[in-house]
């Protein structure tokens, strides 16, 4: 799946994500209540860049709890930015927020950043080298020292461990009702459109984007999180 077919997959199910989202809320909260206490020593005015964040949930988790940080939200489906851009309305944070349709490396010119956000992004690029090139767009736009905070989906595709937590995944995404095939149509799925790699791998691209160090401090089924800081 290319970029632009990714988009209007994203833009079709911009009305509906949050619903479909839910069953994972478990698995998200968990990440955010970290992500607070890893942030928790920036500036009082930090300015954060939110990339590739949907509906923008990690954006109002954050705003909610430091009410004067304000966020650059990076997002290339036109529908997920404007659900995101209601709900800043909504919330009342929207004046601390610049939207901007498109990708990081699109981004103008303007002030570094002290932190960013990537939340399920780079799994999407299934290229290496342009793998460890989208954290090195995102490095580009931090202060050095700042804080990454990246989670993605990641495992040991055809070990054991992996055929466990599938399982477990799709139980957990289907309830007491599981269809017939479903987990080889989500193996399928994720062989053909998402690059699921080991741990290692996806802390060895980070380090090649430009940040050190990478600390796992998540993990719930598939989804594994990192912080690290910029060089």
């Amino acid at each position: 799946m290319n970029q632009e077919e990714l988009n209007a997959v994203f833009d079709k199910q911009a009305s509906v994500y949050e619903e479909q989202q839910k069953k994972l809320g478990p698995v998200h909260e968990g990440l955010y209540f970290q992500l607070e206490w890893i942030l928790s020593d920036l500036p009082e005015s930090a300015q954060i860049l939110c990339v590739g964040l949907g509906a923008g949930v990690e954006l109002s988790y954050l705003a909610s709890r430091f009410p004067n940080w304000r966020f650059t939200a990076v997002e290339p489906s036109a529908a997920m930015l404007d659900v995101c851009r209601q709900r800043a309305e909504q919330e009342g944070f929207i004046s601390r927020c610049t939207f901007h349709e498109g990708y990081v490396e699109t981004l103008p010119d303007m002030e570094l950043h002290d932190a960013a956000t990537c939340f399920m992004v780079s799994q999407f690029i299934l290229d290496k080298k342009a793998r460890a090139q989208f954290f090195r767009a995102i490095s580009e736009r931090l202060k050095s020292q700042a804080i990454l905070v990246s989670a993605d989906l990641s495992s040991s595709v055809g070990s054991a461990e992996y055929d466990a937590l599938l399982k477990v995944w799709v139980n957990m995404l289907h309830a007491a009702n599981v269809p017939a095939g479903a987990i080889e149509k989500v193996h399928k799925t994720w062989a053909k459109d998402v690059a699921i790699l080991p741990p290692d791998e996806v802390v060895s691209i980070i380090e090649q984007g430009g940040f050190h160090s990478p600390v796992p401090f998540y993990q719930a089924g598939f989804v594994h999180a990192w912080f690290s800081k910029n060089n």
